[in-house]
């Protein structure tokens, strides 16, 4: 979940390092620093966010070199302090390395080194790399070889850059966690996603597992575990640089809350046929798609959810599950499909779960935001929701963009003729996300519930994965208590914790069973003098019993749960913007989960 950069013949190569360590905050923000390398090296890192490292370069050394890395870290072993920041030395400061990953066998080797004489002062698991290439050094290899022999001792997940005194290059290892180089003339960079760089470049290579990678003024190599050279296609990114910055928004969170129509219409483009009311999705190949397992994590759970109710109404087999669970101990595959749901394409959980679908003989499909991403290279088929860079930790965009792209694959795998109904509320669905931007009341309600105790939010059907992301965005960004649950259940327990102080978000949508049984667990929540906020379309007598009520236009009920999400990410919004919260780099999140 941490971030690395490094470049090769930038003439600023430390403005380059803190602007690309600028791109890669969501992934972690505990600590940063950056090394350089020529004849010598130079280091310096500081706890806390970017801010402290560039304070501390402002009067600090004067860091200076042809090459250089760069991290800012999401804290695993030991907790965020200067000594624990990357990049990590050997003991005769001559070599530098950053990682993200977690080294699972780092005690046994630390011990060995220490018994060898070598000194440790941090409490990473990281620190071993150095120690480990130190020892090749002086054992006579040079330091392309020692940094093989040490790779070649690790066990468990990691991008790994290292810079060697003396030797202008950047050696670069994959296993587990993303990397990847970008490629500009003279200039080579290295990261650990394309923002870090796209401001230079826009021609990228992305590094598959067991891949080692040597960036030189001469140029860049990709070689396998052996050193034998592999050939890498240069891709071309789509998106524009200024796609990562906050076009005046107050929160990149904000910005992407405002940028969904934009995201879902071009989910939409060119798989909706609206004057024939079909849907159609290229991407998804030769794939079975008769029994689905949806295995995903955090919010791309919820999303599995909702689509694993989208198809099981079709009469398709389909079952959502925790990647973590689903990777450890699967359910029987069989003939299933299994479905990969994540926003970065790189989540730890996620990829060991696919990998385990595959194992076991099971097609795999990506969807996924990120083209290029580990996750849809190694699935069969890759469906990709093209929201656009999402830099804020909690996902907003990308939820919608996953529910939408769920409708198009139920549409495309489900028997039957084309539903009219559910095209012509996809084709309405941007312009029916701009309205609730342009009327929502969200801002005036989070006002009101701002001393709540907890926030409780409810939903049935396709608004319970609703009810459970909206408690996630609260909990995630305003640090404030906040559960999801199926509406039915919250008289079987949940309905204990209810108080007047303990605000209740209900979803209710359209007139049919589901609104009038949720209007009945409204009424019980009213009935104990706990405050209702209703997320309506106005059809049901929800309001009737609410205090407070977002609408939401009316519409089909599977893209109603859609819009109902985002007015619950307003009140998240609002409620975190108006108690001082740190909302696009909440407290120990980051945005891609890179570890398990």
């Amino acid at each position: 979940m941490c971030g690395i950069i490094g470049c090769v013949g930038r003439d600023d190569t430390l403005g380059t390092l803190v602007h690309g360590l600028s791109k890669l905050e969501y992934r972690g923000y505990d600590s940063a620093g950056v090394a350089l390398g020529g004849e010598t090296l130079g280091v310096l890192k500081r706890a806390g966010e970017l801010g402290a490292l560039r304070d501390a370069l402002e009067g600090g050394p004067d860091l200076s070199g042809s090459v250089g890395i760069g991290h800012t870290r999401w804290s695993t072993h030991g907790p965020p302090t200067d000594e624990n920041a990357h990049p990590h030395l050997d003991c005769a400061g001559s070599v530098a390395v950053v990682h993200n990953g977690i080294i699972e066998n780092y005690q046994k080797l630390r011990d060995e080194l220490s018994d060898a004489g070598h000194e440790f002062e941090s409490d990473t698991d990281t620190e071993v790399v150095p120690h480990l290439i130190e020892a090749g050094l002086e054992s006579g290899a040079d330091p392309e070889t020692a940094f093989r022999a040490a790779i070649d001792r690790l066990e468990g997940s990691f991008a790994i850059a290292c810079l060697v005194a003396g030797r202008e290059s950047v050696f670069v290892a994959r296993n587990d966690s993303p990397l990847v180089l970008g490629i500009d003339g003279d200039a080579t960079y290295l990261a650990s996603d394309v923002p870090a760089f796209r401001e230079f470049t826009d021609r990228v290579v992305y590094l598959d597992d067991g891949e080692f990678a040597e960036l030189s003024a001469g140029g860049w190599q990709v070689t396998d575990a052996d050193g034998a050279p592999v050939e890498k296609s240069i891709e071309t990114v789509a998106w524009d640089p200024e796609d990562t910055g906050k076009s005046g928004y107050d929160h990149f969170m904000l910005k992407e809350i405002h940028e969904q129509p934009r995201a879902l219409r071009q989910c939409l483009r060119g798989r909706v046929d609206e004057l024939g009311g079909t849907v159609s999705v290229e991407e998804l190949g030769d794939l079975d798609f008769d029994r689905i397992h949806l295995v995903a994590a955090g919010t791309s759970y919820h999303a599995a959810v909702y689509g694993a109710g989208l198809l099981s109404a079709e009469g398709i087999s389909a079952q959502a599950h925790y990647a973590h669970e689903y990777a450890s101990s699967p359910p029987p595959i069989e003939d299933a499909t299994v479905v990969g749901v994540s926003q970065s394409g790189e989540t730890a959980d996620t990829l060991a779960a696919t990998r385990e679908a595959r194992r076991r003989g099971a097609g795999t499909l990506a969807l996924t935001n990120t083209v290029g991403s580990t996750m849809a290279r190694e699935c069969d088929d890759a469906f990709y929701i093209r929201s656009g860079p999402e830099i804020g930790v909690a996902a907003t965009k990308t939820f919608a963009g996953q529910q939408t792209a769920l409708n198009l694959l139920t549409q495309v795998v489900a028997d039957g003729t084309p539903d009219r109904d559910l095209v012509s509320a996809l084709r309405d669905l941007p312009g029916d996300v701009q309205t609730i931007l342009d009327e929502s009341n969200a801002e005036a309600v989070a006002e009101a519930y701002l001393d709540a105790e907890a926030y409780f939010f409810i939903g049935r059907g396709l608004n319970f994965p609703v009810a459970l992301e909206g408690a996630l965005k609260m909990k995630e960004i305003s640090y404030e208590h906040a559960e999801g649950f199926a509406a039915g259940e919250l008289k079987h327990g949940p309905l204990a914790l209810v108080t007047a102080n303990t605000p209740v978000f209900a979803t209710v949508v359209g007139d049919g069973e589901l609104a009038r049984k949720t209007v009945g667990n409204v009424k019980e929540v009213e009935a104990r003098d706990a405050p209702v906020v209703a997320v309506t379309d106005g059809r049901s007598d929800a309001d009737r019993y609410a205090d407070h009520t977002l609408e939401i236009p009316e519409t089909d009920p599977r893209t109603a749960a859609i819009l109902a999400n985002v007015q619950l990410q307003l009140a998240s919004y609002h409620t975190a913007a108006k108690l001082g919260r740190s909302i696009d780099k909440p407290r120990n999140l980051a945005k891609s989960v890179t570890v398990e």
